[in-house]
């Protein structure tokens, strides 16, 4: 069982390593963690949080470091903080410099949440379950070819290039495309197909079409996210000489970093904290995770994380992601008119 008292020295020697990445000593406790105690007793301490697994002791005459246990109980004690009030304001700033899109919006969150968290950020774009069609248009190109741009929820536009099996001019397919809109605005691909209405030849085609794009964009369970920090990363010493940071960028090459990351049962509101081993993938278990998903969950939701080593700062990296993930959500919100009230937890 864990004391008050031994929490105390898991925590002090998380907070120690954390910040100069050199085993802790019993002495260095017994100095500056004013436990009131003498070293003996620190020692014993430490000694028993060894043979529980919540330290490590690298050398024989080393001292200690935190083990995945050790992190896990340091996290489990960070009571809830906000973001310090001038992180705010630089992010909110910032944020009123750049277009209103969310490729801009994702882009530039992976920038400022690397900068704040001295790691490698990874942010998706969001992504509806079923996408809904805001609106369609077709273009005609040449004789039988057109453009058909789609625009879906969460303002994303879609085109390809489309063969009738006549010619068609831009006239009919101007009529072609307010027959559609106005059929099927703010349905899903299943839904535009279940309806079938009285449709021409060349509407069936289009509607045919529009489909094909919207069924492409629902299978894209993971696309290319945001990534920004890997300079962050290189400057920690676990990853400064070791093969850790080539199996990193491995993941990033072949695309599957996200998938790597993202838990098998990713909360919908709040953070998560995986911590090394608790990783599902052998690749990243010398990492951590801070997570969190962003978005409207009945609309579009992403997802946004810091990746880095064990060695992470969670009490500044925990409130930044929270805090980045809601300014997300709030500006998703915008985009559907909707408005987000409540409080996330983290975990």
């Amino acid at each position: 069982m864990i004391t008050a008292r031994s929490g105390k020295i898991i925590n002090y020697i998380v907070g120690q390593y954390i910040a100069q990445a050199i085993p802790v000593s019993s002495q260095v406790v017994a100095d500056d963690a004013r436990l009131g105690v003498s070293p003996a007793t620190i020692r014993n301490e430490m000694a028993y949080l060894e043979g529980e697994g919540y330290l490590i002791r690298p050398y024989t005459s080393a001292g200690c470091i935190p083990s995945d246990k050790g992190y896990r109980h340091y996290v489990a004690s960070i009571e809830a903080v906000n973001l310090p009030w001038e992180e705010q304001r630089l992010i909110s700033h910032t944020f009123h410099q750049v277009e209103k899109e969310v490729e801009a919006w994702v882009s530039l969150t992976a920038t400022l949440l690397a900068k704040l968290a001295q790691n490698v950020a990874v942010v998706s774009l969001p992504k509806s379950t079923d996408c809904k069609l805001k609106h369609m248009e077709l273009i005609a190109v040449q004789d039988a070819r057109a453009l058909l741009v789609a625009v879906l929820d969460g303002a994303k536009v879609k085109q390809i290039l489309v063969t009738f099996d006549e010619a068609v001019s831009q006239p009919t397919l101007a009529v072609v495309s307010s027959k559609l809109n106005s059929a099927c605005n703010g349905l899903t691909a299943r839904q535009i197909s279940d309806k079938k209405p009285e449709l021409s030849p060349v509407e069936k085609q289009a509607t045919d079409f529009l489909i094909e794009i919207m069924h492409a964009e629902d299978s894209q369970e993971y696309q290319e996210p945001y990534l920004e920090g890997w300079h962050f990363i290189l400057n920690q010493p676990e990853f400064a000489h070791s093969d850790r940071m080539s199996t990193l960028m491995e993941l990033v090459e072949a695309r599957g970093l996200l998938k790597v990351i993202v838990p098998s049962k990713l909360s919908p509101q709040g953070v998560q904290v995986i911590i090394g081993k608790e990783n599902k993938d052998e690749a990243i278990q010398n990492c951590s995770v801070v997570i969190c998903r962003y978005g409207l969950p009945e609309e579009a939701t992403g997802t946004i994380a810091v990746v880095g080593p064990t060695r992470m700062p969670y009490s500044h990296t925990i409130p930044t992601v929270y805090y980045m993930s809601s300014v997300l959500s709030q500006l998703m919100a915008g985009l559907y008119g909707r408005e987000i009230y409540g409080e996330q937890d983290t975990e």
